[in-house]
């Protein structure tokens, strides 16, 4: 069984009752394997919530599946088993084994076939109807499967035919008629607009806050709730001739995996999420129909939609329908594991779009990860075995070349701090962790402690012992910093300078006070143990 987020980062220092940090995913759809795409908004998830973990925050971070629909329906069929047989296998087989690989450390892992799921689905929709949000109608119009959603005409593009396709799956729409129910969504424009007016960072980035106001602008439909051509999903509870529409049903997962209807205090002290992580293919599902179910409910609405950008392979969408979906896999079993929760967040600026290729990767993880950072790590090591016997010396005479290193700690603590844990800016804080690193390189290169050790003196000793010293806290600092993002690399170093037994387990150490200078004691043993980033293999063939 994986590891808990609490039991991988170590328990909360605040009270019990405090409100926790929520973070989400969208919960996948499970029509197949979890590819680049999917990873990468799940990594950003976890990076962020165990960096507030080592801020010592309550945290809870949800993960999932949406297992309900016609996509899945289709995909089952033609492959020859019911649509929950194929959910169990792919969650089982695909998803759940990757998150475990990523060493992702999710609170929950909610699936929209759950009970405890679908029962306050069907109570929630029931309390709208009952409320007079929904009522019976009509709708006709053009339908993608891919999406599960219906388009607008002016949404579509048309291909050297004539025929209508989805922009997104570039695949032909179909034209639906069917008797639904309808959530007045049209009633909800301008509390939403009031909204986003008052809540400026409520979408992020700016890009995406401003598609979803034009489009919320140009006036709402009512939203179709159900579906009555198919039964896989969750029965409306008042007439189970008709399915709840998916959108509303996966939706709901940010409630019910909380205690929505089931646990009121879980849900008190949870309920809102700080943060959504979406995709920028589904905002307008949550920045715009979500709160306003949620406003139609009386609930409140969450902090943050963040939507990322895509990853893009050759200038298309990676997706499976669009052939260009690699398996995090093929990666990791190259790079490493830390190395892939790394480079993503590092190469691409968060919210935007960004290409991925082999070279662009394995080029990032032999300048920076390599030979700045893991280079660093073994030469320190290295010295203080050779002059020192292993055992960390004390810094006797610090001088200019030592507090600028400590101020380069503070700058890059704070700025990594708000960029990561507040901003969303994951390259913005890691660039600035690695300016520390690129810093401390060059402070080594000039004070070149490998000529300093010929001097036999007092002087010299002492003066060497301050800059191996200043070399060693750096990287205890350096290990806080980059723990949320590689947490096994980050052990290994936290080992490799003995700190737990001074300072304890690097899951309790804090990144606020990461630059209090001075936390390492001299006398500690310093090992040079497994090198933290080996040399890259030639890149395997197809």
């Amino acid at each position: 069984m994986a590891a808990t987020g609490s039991e991988k980062q170590g328990k909360s220092a605040d009270s019990a009752d405090a409100k926790a940090y929520y973070v989400s995913t969208p919960i996948y759809y499970v029509n197949d394997a979890p590819h680049l795409g999917h990873a990468y908004t799940t990594v950003a998830g976890d990076v962020l919530t165990r960096w507030h973990r080592q801020r010592g925050e309550k945290v809870w971070y949800l993960t999932g599946t949406d297992e309900h629909g016609q996509k899945i329906m289709r995909t089952a069929e033609a492959n020859d088993v019911t649509p929950q047989e194929w959910c169990d296998k792919l969650v089982t087989e695909a998803w759940k084994p990757l998150w475990e690989h990523l060493d992702i450390a999710n609170d929950d892992f909610i699936r929209t076939t759950e009970k405890r799921h679908t029962d306050r689905v069907q109570e929630f929709v029931q309390d709208l109807h009952d409320k007079g949000e929904i009522y019976k109608g009509g709708y006709e119009g053009p339908y993608c499967v891919g999406c599960e959603e219906y388009k607008l005409p002016g949404d579509l593009i048309e291909a050297e035919d004539g025929t209508k396709l989805c922009p997104i799956h570039k695949k032909p729409v179909e034209l639906l008629k069917e008797e639904n129910y309808f959530f007045k969504l049209s009633e909800y424009g301008d509390k939403l607009l009031a909204h986003y007016e008052a809540n400026p960072g409520f979408i992020q980035p700016e890009s995406a806050r401003n598609e979803v106001v034009n489009f919320v602008k140009q006036g709402l439909q009512d939203l179709s709730i159900s579906r009555s051509t198919f039964d896989w999903g969750v029965k409306v509870p008042w007439d189970d001739k008709h399915v709840i529409y998916v959108w509303i049903d996966a939706l709901l997962n940010y409630a019910t995996a909380v205690g929505y209807g089931a646990d009121e205090e879980k849900f008190a002290s949870t309920f809102p999420a700080d943060v959504h992580l979406v995709g920028k293919d589904i905002l307008r599902f949550h920045a715009v129909i979500w709160p306003a179910m949620l406003l139609a409910q009386g609930l409140p609405l969450p902090g943050k939609i963040a939507a990322n950008g895509w990853l893009m392979v050759g200038g298309e969408k990676m997706s499976k329908s669009n052939l260009t979906g690699i398996k995090p896999q093929d990666l990791t079993s190259h790079f490493g594991v830390d190395a892939y929760r790394w480079y993503f967040l590092r190469a691409i600026a968060f919210g935007s779009d960004g290409s991925f290729s082999w070279e662009d990767f394995s080029a990032r993880y032999t300048s920076e990860l390599a030979n700045d950072y893991g280079n660093l790590a073994s030469r320190v090591a290295a010295m203080v075995g050779k002059y020192f016997g292993g055992a960390l010396p004390e810094a006797t005479a610090p001088g200019d070349a030592e507090r600028a290193v400590r101020d380069g700690l503070t700058k890059a603590v704070a700025e990594a701090d708000r960029k990561i844990g507040e901003e969303l800016d994951f390259q913005g804080g890691i660039l600035a962790i690695f300016d520390f690193v690129k810093q401390v390189n060059g402070y080594i290169t000039e004070q070149e402690p490998w000529k300093v050790a010929k001097d036999d003196s007092p002087e010299g000793k002492a003066r060497l012992a301050t800059i191996l010293y200043t070399a060693a806290e750096s990287l205890r600092a350096m290990a806080v910093l980059l723990n949320p993002l590689m947490p096994e690399t980050s052990q290994k170093l936290w080992d490799s300078l003995g700190a737990e037994p001074a300072l304890g387990p690097l899951a309790d150490q804090r990144v606020q006070t990461a630059s209090t200078w001075g936390r390492l004691p001299s006398g500690t043993t310093i090992t040079k143990g497994a090198v933290l980033f080996p040399r890259l293999e030639e890149k395997p063939t197809a």
